[in-house]
């Protein structure tokens, strides 16, 4: 993956982070939103959506404008403007 220009195929395949990730949100020191493209502590995301059997929601939504698009740093991908934006034109 590279960090400076993302490629296609990083973006496409950090879709699959943006759900089903509460533990590697967890594991994250910095999250970001690719809808909105803000930036943000793990700790700031209270909402939750997509409950387990045990009732705990499972894919975080942005703390800034409520949408299910959060990676986290834990996912590997870079969590920086340059790969926020690329991202949102692939799937916005």
């Amino acid at each position: 993956m590279t960090h400076s220009t993302p490629s296609r195929e990083d973006v496409k395949c950090a879709h699959a982070h943006s759900s089903n990730h509460r533990t590697e949100i967890s594991n994250s020191t910095i999250c970001g939103c690719f809808f909105c493209k803000q930036t943000f502590a793990p700790s700031e995301i209270i909402e939750w959506i997509d409950e387990d059997n045990n009732g705990v929601g499972q894919c975080a939504l942005c703390p800034r404008c409520g949408i299910d698009s959060v990676i986290g740093s834990a996912s590997g991908f870079p969590i920086n403007t340059a790969f926020l934006g690329a991202t949102s034109r692939f799937w916005f």
